[in-house]
């Protein structure tokens, strides 16, 4: 997983509510166990017509915001179920960071585990934020002071402790298994000695 610290990039704005994961990235997608290769269907029926053509008012098919590695969103986005896929298809896409003022909590962990950062902010912040996004100005978001910086100003964010050391270090679920593995071996190098017939 890669190292998150400071992201800079105009920020593309969705401001929908309840987005699904299902919109996000939809049913018809999910047979790959792969993390790349997504990014193309993100947002599928959002981003094309029934031809396959791009929907050009679409946010995310419009310059600069089709390169944009910021997603601000509605309330509640990630909603529905709990496919992984939906930060994946983000991910591939080149965002890696989402601003909202809520999200599904399956989708806020998992956006975790895959290296991405989501912020909760409140509204009228948040506002503050969408403001740039429209002007198409670039916005700073430092993990280490916990800060997002855009012109003379400075919005402050809330992060746990452990997922922002995972995020500040690239380390995903098997990175933190594998900080162990002198514990664990050790564990099975005496469980040997107690339970030799224990493979």
């Amino acid at each position: 997983m890669e190292k998150f610290n400071i992201l800079k990039g105009i920020p593309a704005n969705l401001p929908m509510i309840n987005v699904d994961t299902d919109m996000i990235i939809p049913k018809q997608f999910l047979k790959t166990i792969k993390r790349s290769g997504l990014g193309k269907s993100l947002f599928f029926e959002m981003r094309y017509d029934d031809k396959g053509k791009k929907i050009e008012n679409f946010i995310l098919n419009q310059d600069p915001y089709n390169k944009s590695p910021i997603l601000i969103t509605g309330k509640n986005f990630g909603c529905g179920s709990s496919r992984e896929h939906a930060p994946w298809a983000l991910l591939d896409f080149g965002i890696k960071c989402i601003i909202g003022s809520s999200f599904a909590d399956i989708f806020y962990n998992n956006c975790f585990k895959n290296g991405m950062l989501p912020i909760v902010l409140d509204q009228n912040k948040l506002e503050d934020i969408i403001e740039y996004s429209k002007r198409k100005e670039i916005i700073e978001i430092n993990l280490t002071k916990q800060e997002i910086k855009f012109g003379n100003k400075i919005i402050n964010f809330e992060i746990d402790p452990f997922k922002k050391k995972c995020l500040l270090n690239g380390l995903d679920d098997i990175s933190l298994s594998l900080e162990k593995s002198e514990k664990i071996l050790a564990y099975e190098k005496e469980l040997k000695k107690i339970k030799p017939w224990v493979n």
